[in-house]
């Protein structure tokens, strides 16, 4: 997903909030839904809440979030007593969008001062809500290839359309996709920030997703568990159970990850295997589990960052005039806490460069002086 959006006069603590870089809570987004670059033309004056965005049109300035992603997550952890992030956590507490973790979950770690939280619409919609603040419009399924410098813009090249041009870029998709952009962006990067770059890892995983008619009853005692004795099998989860969200007109789904060693071991093998492989575990842990309606398995190349960008402040600026800068949980750590961090980090950054255009667009033209 990859946006543009004309320039926005950012105010209070909520400067673009996880719209500018939603990371991810041990990575953002539920097992099943789409990764998307997405484009943010704000037509005009926005009302926000005080945390959310508040934008003013400058039609001169155009910029790309590439891309927003949305990636699986078990639960939501928040530290107490409150961080940087309090503000947020309390906003999407108040909207509903995020609700206290009651399910029961068998093996859960309770490490002291920690508040779990699920989102009972999925934690796509702590996505979708920050993008609905904003008046954004989202274009989907955008894959971008190459960055270029064109007359003081960013060229902004894709596998399906032609270019477009931009004044500033920021990149939070995974920091080996980074790498892997073409254009002038690969001799814009010097050594020393392709060494840190290049030195972020990620843990790699499966999900799998089982689907099941209205009315099919899962006869377990949890919501959730942990699996600690299996080399397949990490998590197991009810997800309407956990989400609290059980209706007879909704069918229940089971959504299962499994274990680091497994995805790294199987990420190149062929994903019909793998799901027959993590079926016969799952059908050994719960065997009453009824046979679903139908099955998904994903792979999850880019689970959660196991070493970030060492000591960095939650973004590194690749190119100053125009801006192009990069962030996400790369940058920071694979938590809610710390996507929050990195987002406020590219809002502080940013903000500069959009009011520097703010004030141009205020000047009169030479020919009204």
């Amino acid at each position: 997903m990859f946006s543009s959006m004309t320039a926005p006069q950012h105010k209070g603590r909520g400067d673009r909030g996880s719209q500018l870089s939603p990371g991810s809570p041990g990575r953002l987004g539920a097992p099943f839904e789409d990764e998307h670059h997405q484009h943010l033309p704000v037509p005009q004056a926005q009302q926000a809440p005080q945390r959310g965005l508040h934008a003013t049109p400058l039609p001169k300035c155009r910029v790309l979030v590439s891309p927003i992603p949305q990636r699986s997550c078990q639960k939501i952890s928040g530290t107490s007593p409150p961080t940087h992030a309090a503000g947020f956590y309390e906003e999407l507490l108040s909207h509903g969008i995020l609700k206290p973790l009651t399910a029961p979950v068998e093996g859960m770690v309770a490490r002291e001062g920690s508040c779990n939280y699920v989102a009972s619409q999925g934690i796509s919609s702590v996505v979708k809500y920050y993008l609905e603040q904003s008046g954004a419009e989202v274009s989907y399924e955008q894959h971008v290839t190459h960055l270029s410098l064109r007359d003081g813009r960013w060229e902004v090249s894709r596998k399906a359309g032609p270019p477009e041009e931009f004044d500033v870029v920021i990149l939070t998709m995974p920091v080996p996709q980074i790498l892997q952009l073409q254009g002038d962006i690969v001799n814009i990067i010097n050594e020393s920030q392709k060494q840190q770059l290049e030195s972020v890892s990620y843990s790699s995983r499966y999900a799998l997703g089982l689907f099941y008619e209205a009315g099919t009853g899962i006869a377990v005692p949890w919501a959730a568990q942990y699996i600690t004795d299996n080399p397949c099998i990490r998590f197991i989860s009810i997800d309407n159970k956990k989400r609290n969200i059980e209706s007879p007109e909704a069918g229940p789904s089971v959504v299962v990850h499994t274990t680091v060693t497994f995805g790294s071991e199987h990420l190149d093998s062929d994903p019909a295997e793998v799901q027959q492989i993590i079926l016969s575990h799952l059908q050994r842990i719960v065997p009453s589990l009824p046979k679903p309606s139908s099955i998904k398995c994903q792979k999850w190349r880019y689970s959660q960052v196991t070493r970030a960008v060492p000591n960095c402040p939650g973004q590194m600026i690749l190119h100053t005039q125009p801006l192009l800068i990069c962030g996400g949980d790369g940058f920071t750590r694979s938590n809610f806490d710390g996507c929050i961090q990195s987002a406020m980090s590219l809002a502080e950054a940013v903000k500069p460069h959009l009011q520097q255009f703010q004030s141009q667009a205020a000047k009169p033209p030479l020919d009204l002086l």
